[in-house]
């Protein structure tokens, strides 16, 4: 089984997906605050998800993108905000520390108060001093659409994309040591049923099956012009 196969696999499943942002300490006030804030989700901006590649080293390009609307039913109600997605909880919706904005133009906002506990101030120091500054998220997808194939804008010789229509549960979004962008560590990154995996592989056969014809009709062309 290939990694593709193994992430498609962990998707139709329902397993929680993560994505990375990026986190940021709010602007010094007048009032001293500990706020960090950061975009858990930008809307229709697609992001380079993982590449597939022939022997031939011809590639297709696989992209994600997030409806304006994707966050419109999503349940929310406590989310929290963690490190590393595990440990101590340092604020959360319920209590009024964590605040959510899907209705930012932009894309879901997050704005964190971490300083109600001495631990959430050592990490909103971390912050500010530029060691921690990525965040992942967890969510499930309730709906996407089929991919579509986009011009290419990079060395890729295909890039497609789809987008995240409906987002069912959003569950945490955390501080992390290092982003969890790296193909084999994210939980998955599409959506059900091995979609994605079976049209990257169909346009791959397609490819592998146009430079078989070419190669052929090289060699026919050659027993030709020898015959001649």
């Amino acid at each position: 089984m290939s990694k593709l196969d193994k992430i498609m696999e962990k998707v139709s499943s329902g397993e929680m997906q993560y994505r990375d942002l990026v986190l940021s300490v709010r602007e010094e006030s007048e009032t001293p605050d500990h706020i960090v804030e950061g975009y858990a989700s930008t809307y229709n901006e697609p992001y380079y998800l993982y590449r597939v590649k022939a022997p031939d080293g011809y590639t297709i390009e696989v992209r994600e993108e997030v409806d304006r609307h994707a966050f419109d039913e999503t349940k929310m109600d406590d989310v929290i905000l963690q490190y590393n997605h595990e440990g101590r909880v340092f604020a959360r919706i319920s209590n009024g520390t964590l605040k959510l904005n899907k209705e930012d133009p932009k894309g879901l906002f997050i704005s964190a108060d971490l300083g109600g506990t001495e631990i959430g101030r050592q990490l909103y120091e971390e912050i500010k001093g530029g060691y921690t500054n990525k965040m992942s998220f967890g969510f499930t997808i309730d709906q996407a659409s089929e991919l579509r194939e986009i011009e290419s804008d990079n060395d890729a010789d295909e890039v497609w994309v789809y987008t995240i229509e409906k987002i069912g549960r959003l569950y945490d979004v955390s501080a992390v040591s290092l982003p969890q962008n790296d193909f084999t560590s994210i939980s998955a990154r599409a959506y059900g049923n091995g979609v994605i995996s079976a049209r990257v592989t169909e346009r791959l056969h397609q490819h592998e099956e146009k430079v078989e014809r070419a190669k052929r009709i090289e060699e026919l062309t050659k027993l030709i012009e020898s015959e001649d």
